[in-house]
């Protein structure tokens, strides 16, 4: 997903001066070329991610368009009170583009796994979240919060994720959309770990159990009506790399709350937990259970009840 990123901040930095980079020594080659090409458009500011969101505020305030990139876990946590009192307190047009959502950084443990993200930051008022689930969708959920005159949170992957689109994406702000159709239960998901729902719907679709697959690329403002619609289905999924508490799971359970539907809802992800182990991307996604066979053996378990 950072490829496409890049690619898609460059067209915008083109499109638009006002639209600046700024980094935490986490750049590539790309951004260096890019700096030598529009020097005044990127801004280095180091190991320093706190002051970094601080300064993105003040740019904002000077008309500018701050593109905050850094390592997920970073911005999220290490520089929390910075987005909430510079950033959303303050409404400033700051974009904040975390890299590494879930267990990408899955070599280096569980202080650089992003799994309470979204609990933390879907409270701070005036905060838009964003979590697209493939490289084209990534670039249609930057320019979305381009267009967005305030705070944006964007969590992305960085471990070579799987492009699920055939061709543009259908992405509207504030909307689900369906990536497969089904009528025996529905699944939510959010973010890259779709490619492993997927794999997991092929292999129920072998065994004629077909569920439905809604990808959830807006956590805030969440789509209420989706859910909704969707309690006529026997029974709903939700899967995340992300913790269960707080999670998207915890949305769709206070939209079926809040609108007295008792439809059976079953959360897959990190139950209160931190990550365990050490290795690559797929293999920290077996030891949690969230790789596509555990989510198969999960949901089959809860249809056979």
């Amino acid at each position: 997903m950072q490829r496409s990123y890049i690619n898609a901040l460059y067209k915008l930095m083109k499109e638009d001066k006002n639209v600046i980079s700024c980094l935490s020594d986490s750049g590539t080659d790309y951004d260096e070329m890019i700096k030598r090409e529009m020097p005044n458009q990127v801004i280095n500011f180091g190991i320093s991610e706190n002051n970094k969101v601080a300064a993105a505020s003040g740019l904002a305030k000077c008309g500018k368009i701050p593109f905050v990139y850094t390592t997920n876990a970073f911005l999220a946590y290490r520089s929390y009170e910075f987005i909430r009192d510079d950033v959303c307190l303050q409404n400033q047009n700051v974009k904040l583009i975390g890299m590494g959502a879930g267990l990408s950084w899955s070599t280096l443990g569980s202080t650089h796994h992003t799994t309470e993200d979204i609990a933390v930051l879907k409270v701070l008022p005036n905060l838009t979240l964003l979590s697209p689930c493939s490289p084209k969708e990534l670039e249609s959920a930057l320019k979305c919060a381009y267009e967005i005159k305030g705070p944006v949170y964007i969590r992305m992957g960085m471990s070579g994720e799987k492009e699920i689109y055939d061709s543009d994406v259908p992405f509207v702000l504030g909307k689900n959309n369906t990536v497969k159709e089904g009528t025996d239960g529905v699944i939510f998901v959010t973010g890259s770990i779709i490619a492993k729902v997927l794999e997991a719907c092929d292999k129920l679709t072998s065994e004629e159990i077909n569920l439905k697959v809604v990808n959830i690329s807006t956590i805030k403002p969440f789509d209420v009506n989706s859910v909704v619609e969707n309690s006529v289905l026997p029974i709903m999924f939700s899967v995340e790399e992300h913790s269960i508490v707080g999670g998207i799971g915890s949305s769709i359970a206070d939209a079926l709350v809040d609108n007295n539907i008792n439809t059976k809802l079953v959360r897959i992800g990190l139950n209160d937990t931190f990550a365990k182990g050490y290795g690559t991307h797929d293999e920290i996604l077996k030891m949690n259970g969230l790789d596509s066979e555990s989510i198969y053996n999960k949901i089959k378990k809860e249809l056979l009840k």
